[in-house]
Formats: structure tokens, sequence, C-alpha cells
């Protein structure tokens, strides 16, 4: 019984996220996963219903990875599935963690806020071991109560509180005392949050650019000069649509193509030229080389006279896209760059006619305390330049979206994401989607968005709430482990 108890919260947490989306079921999603673990006396074992339920839980979500790696790297499906299977045993070895300590806290009074504090501290863990996604907090995207809690503690805040949802659950599945669920009290006072900022349609507007490039195509010359050609028309025709005031931005998506702004002066001529035809400044993704075999993913913006602002280089690298773990160095790139993508060293935040910009690159997304760092250093609007075409037609797409939603409502920033063919969108500060361009499709037009100055809780002290959780976590299981 207790193996099919993982297995369901495994199950269940899956179907949190598209494709599915059954949000509903978050406050039920560990609550299996507990009560084995409470029934299970044996530690060994403990890590086993763990790593069950962490494995489920990541081949069911990140399943695509598999059919990138198949149609993008050019790697059989058998090595693709292998390589993705590999990534879910490391990555289920938290949840194994999580299950090893939860089942010693799970038989105190305190269980309800013990096992929250050390899922919310495990969880901040993903991003140290190498690659971060979804959070159980994420679920939560469209409940606006449980959203108030992320502009004070980060997407972790709204974790804590399914986690405990999910912990009470576990606590009267398990017939313990009333008493034990006392501390779940405390979770009414998310209510005396303040609400989420009404929504609004945006006082400025940007062009973006939906290039639509397959990722399967290969390149010369004439094809990449084709294609500059019809972004560059496609840009200036939006420029030229009546609209009640100037753009403030052109945006292009991260580059889609061998887009070189310093190795090929034909591209860098005609991306200078675009804005001082259109007199907007212009931000846009390309490739930029350091060396030999040493590229950079940058987000380079020219002023309005086509001179040189700032280059922003990517800094979280994507697993298999940009660089190939050590342990995997059997597993084909998806990228075609020669060598490994080199990462930048600094977030940057260009101004643009006296405000400041948060560009970012796609994957990034999946990283608060790096986004929250561009509104900490001034950016009034952050904008995730993405490309999201290796994601083909898969669920990937739409949670790539719920990681940004949630970077907006943590900072209370507008935030713009371009993107080659994924989901192109304005975002409000609560984290909805405002507007949002048909998908699969090359189209340009405005994304409307406000500049926004204040900054959050989260935005200035960053991720006090999830260490806070793993120290007081790991302490509580330190006492319940030692201590009958």
């Amino acid at each position: 019984m207790n193996w099919l108890l993982a297995l369901a919260s495994g199950l269940i947490s899956t179907a949190l996220f598209p494709p599915f989306g059954w949000v509903w079921l978050a406050p039920l999603s560990l609550a299996p996963l507990l009560v084995a673990c409470a029934r299970e006396p044996d530690w060994k074992r403990r890590f086993l219903l763990g790593e069950i339920a962490g494995f489920v839980y990541w081949a069911g979500v990140c399943n695509w990875i598999a059919w990138v790696l198949e149609n993008h790297a050019s790697m059989s499906a058998v090595l693709s599935w292998v390589a993705l299977l590999l990534m879910c045993l490391i990555k289920a070895a938290l949840w194994g963690l999580f299950a090893v300590l939860a089942g010693a806290v799970m038989r105190r009074a305190w269980a309800i806020p013990a096992a929250a504090a050390l899922w919310t501290g495990i969880e901040r863990l993903n991003a140290p071991q190498g690659f971060a996604w979804l959070t159980l907090g994420n679920a939560a995207a469209d409940m606006g109560v449980p959203m108030r809690l992320a502009p004070f503690c980060g997407v972790y805040g709204v974790s804590f509180l399914m986690a405990m949802l999910c912990a009470a659950v576990a606590v009267v599945w398990l017939r313990r005392p009333r008493s034990h669920l006392v501390p779940l009290a405390g979770a009414l006072a998310t209510f005396a949050l303040p609400e989420l900022p009404p929504p609004d349609a945006g006082h400025e507007s940007a062009i973006a650019v939906q290039t639509a490039v397959p990722q399967s195509e290969s390149w010369d010359r004439a094809k990449v000069d084709a294609l500059v050609n019809r972004l560059m028309l496609l840009s200036m025709g939006a420029a030229m649509e009546p609209a009640a005031q100037r753009p403030a931005l052109l945006i292009w998506p991260e580059s889609p193509a061998p887009l070189y702004f310093e190795a090929d002066p034909i591209f860098r001529e005609a991306a200078r030229k675009l804005p001082r035809s259109t007199g907007i400044p212009f931000l846009f993704g390309t490739v930029i080389y350091q060396g030999p075999a040493q590229p950079r993913n940058s987000a380079l913006l020219l002023g309005s006279g086509g001179e040189s602002i700032a280059r922003y280089d990517k800094m979280f690298l994507v697993p298999f896209g940009e660089y190939v773990p050590p342990m995997f160095s059997w597993v084909n790139r998806v990228t075609q760059e020669a060598g490994d993508f080199v990462p930048g060293e600094q977030v940057v935040t260009p101004q643009v006619d006296g405000h400041r910009l948060g560009p970012f690159i796609c994957y990034e997304s999946a990283f608060p305390h790096l986004v929250r760092q561009f509104a900490a250093g001034g950016a009034e609007v952050l904008i995730n330049l993405t490309n999201d075409g290796y994601f083909g037609r898969s669920s990937a797409r739409e949670q790539h979206l719920i990681l940004a939603r949630m970077r907006a409502a943590e900072n209370r920033r507008w935030l713009l994401r371009p993107t080659n063919d994924g989901f192109t969108v304005s975002i409000d500060p609560a984290g909805r989607v405002r507007e949002k361009f048909e998908p699969f499709k090359r189209t340009a037009g405005l994304l409307r968005f406000s500049w926004i100055t204040g900054q959050t809780l989260y935005t200035r002290a960053g991720d006090w709430f999830a260490w806070s959780c793993l120290v007081l976590g790991f302490a509580a299981a330190g006492v319940s482990l030692f201590r009958p």
C-alpha cells in the first residue's frame, strides 16, 4: 500500500500541470506520500518511496525532454529516453530526502508546519542541483488568495501553503489528534495580505515580433538573409501602424536562427537600420562569440540611432541545450553552435528613455532568485526573450508560460514575453496574461504594459523564506529523529 501511495503522489503532482492542469488537486498532491512515510519506520524504504514519487513526477512533467533530444539532438528514441530517465532518477533524490525527513516529523504535533517547511526548503535546492522547473506553488498561478504570498515569499511561500494543506490531509487520514490541526490556522493569515492588483490595460506599448522559425531548418547565407528581410518588413510594418503613442520598444525573441550580430556584418547593418528607420529602441536575441567555440546566448539593446546600448549574456544555461552536464557527456547538444555556451556573469538593466529594462532569456524564467535581481537592479518592466520552438507542440510551452507568470507576480512587474513560436504575451503584475498572440504564426503586434518602480519584499530580500524553511525544517527533522 505504501508503494501505491507514493505512486499516487507522483501521479497527482504530475496532473497539476499542463497538459492536464488539474490544479484543484494541489492540496492533495503530497498527502499520499506523507501518509506512506508516516507509516514506514525504515528510513531507507522512505527514501525509496520518495524516489518513486519524484521519478514519476519528473518523468511525467518533463517527458517532452525525450522528444526534444530525439528530434533536435539527432539521438535515437532509446537513448533519448535513457537520458530523460537518468535525469529523473537524479532529480527524484530530493523527493527521497524529503520522504526520509518528513516521515520523522509526521508523528509530531507540529507535523503540518514542519512537513511544509521541509518541502519548501528542499524545493529551493532544485536550482543548485542543476535543473529547475515547476514547483508546487506554480499550480496556484490562477488562485487569487494563495498568490498574495508571492510578493512576500516568492513562489516558495505559495508552495508552503499548499504543502501545509497536503500535510493537514495526511494528519486527518492518519487519524491523529485534532490538536495536530491547530497549526493549520496560521494559513488564515493569507487572507490578511494585500489583494492582487486589479486588472489594468497598461499605459505603454512595445512592438513584439513572433518569428515562427522552424528549429529543424538548415541554414545558408541566402536563407539567413531572406529571414532577416522578412522580419525587418514585419517589424517596420508594425511600427507604421497608427497608435495613440509611440511604442517604447521593439522586441524580437531569443535568437531562432544563426543571427550573429558581431560576426555577421550583413545582419549587423540590418539590425542597426531597424531602430534608425523606426525611431524605436530595438531589443533582440543574438549569439555572440567570445572566442573560438565559446558562444554566448545574448540579448542586445540598440538605441533609436542604431547604437549599441547594452548586452546581457544568459547566466543560467539549459542542460542538453546549451551545455552537457559532465555525467551526460554521451548526450548530444540540441543547439548547433560550435562548443558549449559560456554563461554570463552579471545582471544588466539597460536604460531607455529614462526607464530601465530587465531582459532575461528563455529558461531563466525558472529561477526566481535570478529574475528578482533585475527588478532589484531598477528594471521597471521584465522582458523574457524566449524561443520555445524546440518544444514542438508539447505541454512544455504552457509550463514555461506558468513560470513567467509567477516571476511577474513575485516582483509586481509587467512582463513582456516575445517568443519564436510559443506564447507571445504580456503579463500583468498579478501574473495574469493580458494579451496573447496566436501561436505558430509569424506576426507582429503591440503588447501593452506600464513602468513600475516599487519593489516587493521578495524583490528586495530574495529567498529568505525558502532558506528559513530549509533551516527550520531540518531542525525539526533532527529533533524528531534523535529525540523520542
